[in-house]
């Protein structure tokens, strides 16, 4: 993508070329975006890796999952010394970043279809040979297991985030889609206000969760505004983008 189309893209967002241009120059000196030619003309597009970090990142946020009362779950046990605390530190950081609860500070759970980015974790961080994932089926444990959830997982939190997503919503503009670079300004900010919910919330049955969890209406909620305008989102990026 040539940089006057990511201007272009981002002018339609009220962002000004300046700040365009320096979030640019960052995302080059990080590796994010390489330099690239199409058809002659100068341009940038994604590193692969970070190609395929924003794919594993459109699964999770367009198709949020959800677990069924009988599905598995998965334990992650793992032991580190206090002389590697910083790496321990990170591990329990990225586990919470993409929702897993902590039983203890060395046992944490999730559900069983978030094992294959546990064990990525696991080896970006060179832990494998240090951990141990557990399949294993419905907790029992001693009492309601909904309130034992709850301290496993901050679902406070993430109740008070879909809740600010929802009225957020309220304010978009309402009925019909509007044109092109409205519409596309409209889709990008859903995204961003949406794109950590689904990270940080694991999708747990229903019966764990609280009796007016608010998670079943702000993913209705998403899908229905991003279906409703990411035609004209697309159709918009694609005019900026052709060869003219």
């Amino acid at each position: 993508m040539a940089s006057s189309a990511l201007v272009e893209l981002m002018q339609a967002m009220d962002i000004p070329a300046t700040l365009t241009r320096t979030a640019l120059t960052r995302l080059r000196k990080k590796a994010v975006v390489v330099s690239a030619a199409r058809d002659g003309m100068a341009g940038y597009e994604l590193d692969s890796r970070a190609a395929r970090m924003l794919e594993r990142g459109d699964r999770r946020i367009h198709a949020p999952r959800s677990m069924d009362a009988h599905d598995p779950w998965c334990l992650i046990s793992f032991s580190l010394p206090e002389s590697e605390r910083e790496r321990r530190h990170q591990l329990r950081r990225q586990l919470h970043w993409i929702g897993c609860g902590m039983v203890s500070p060395g046992l944490w759970v999730a559900p069983d279809y978030l094992r294959k980015e546990v064990a990525e974790i696991l080896e970006s961080l060179g832990l494998g040979e240090r951990a141990v994932l557990f399949t294993t089926s419905r907790p029992h444990v001693i009492g309601e297991l909904r309130d034992v959830v709850a301290g496993w997982w901050d679902l406070d939190a993430i109740a008070t985030l879909y809740l600010d997503f929802i009225k957020f919503t309220e304010q978009l503009p309402q009925g019909g889609v509007d044109a092109a670079p409205q519409a596309f300004a409209t889709y990008v900010n859903l995204i961003d206000r949406w794109r950590m919910i689904p990270y940080l919330d694991p999708g747990l049955p229903t019966d764990c969760l609280p009796s007016d969890w608010p998670g079943g209406a702000g993913v209705a909620i998403f899908q229905r505004i991003s279906k409703s305008h990411a035609p004209a989102s697309k159709a918009f990026v694609a005019s900026v983008t052709a060869p003219r």
